[in-house]
């Protein structure tokens, strides 16, 4: 009996799962939102970043960052959510799921296209992003960089200094390797020039200073 007892004091104790809320929306970007006063990132999805752009079928970039956020905001900007936390962020955002009229905001937008299902932390909308793909809608209709490669390559040390110089000189226990632009780790190869590392405008000058080419 006492240990019944115990169980069901241990129970009564126990800190409750975090609450829906509720507020109006104001659109961040692709897949953060404020709303009413809390920051939200978005459950299951992950956006092109705003500086991002993209290549449409003719070859030419345009701003697909900025132009996602403002098909987010003509969608649901200013609107009344509901959201359902699933975790909180490493920058203090609540994740969740929200709905604006009962119909999930995130599932809508992995469905036209405009934001990709972020499967590292969720299948919830792989079947979406899927027939999104298949009909070309949104973003499907160009390409682009994932958005996580492409915050690794705003990572300081992975962005060359200069826009001619973007071979980067990497120090390894390989030894002295250089990475081109179309080799497999080059987004993730960050350059530490107090380590020796460099950043060389040509494949002959990285050759000359003792570099060779990574294989990949």
């Amino acid at each position: 009996m006492l240990r019944i007892c115990a169980l069901f004091v241990l129970v009564l104790c126990a800190s409750p799962a975090a609450a829906d809320f509720i507020g109006k929306v104001h659109v961040i970007d692709g897949d953060t939102i404020d709303v009413g006063d809390t920051r939200v990132r978005l459950h299951g999805i992950d956006a092109v970043e705003l500086a991002q752009t993209c290549t449409d079928a003719d070859g030419a970039d345009w701003d697909c960052g900025k132009w996602v956020r403002a098909e987010v905001v003509k969608r649901v900007q200013g609107k009344l959510a509901t959201c359902q936390p699933v975790d909180q962020d490493r920058y203090g955002r609540v994740v969740a799921k929200c709905f604006v009229n009962g119909q999930d905001i995130a599932e809508g937008l992995v469905s036209e296209g405009l934001v990709g299902a972020y499967a590292k932390y969720s299948s919830d909308y792989l079947a979406a992003e899927k027939g999104a793909a298949v009909a070309g809608r949104g973003l499907w209709s160009s390409t682009s960089m994932l958005p996580s490669e492409f915050r690794l390559t705003r990572v300081k040390g992975r962005v060359a200094p200069d826009a001619n110089c973007t071979i980067k000189g990497n120090i390894s226990k390989s030894g002295r390797i250089y990475h081109m632009p179309h080799n497999r780790d080059y987004a993730r190869t960050g350059i530490n020039l107090s380590k020796g590392e460099q950043w060389f405008c040509s494949e002959h000058d990285a050759q000359a200073a003792g570099w060779r080419p990574a294989f990949n």
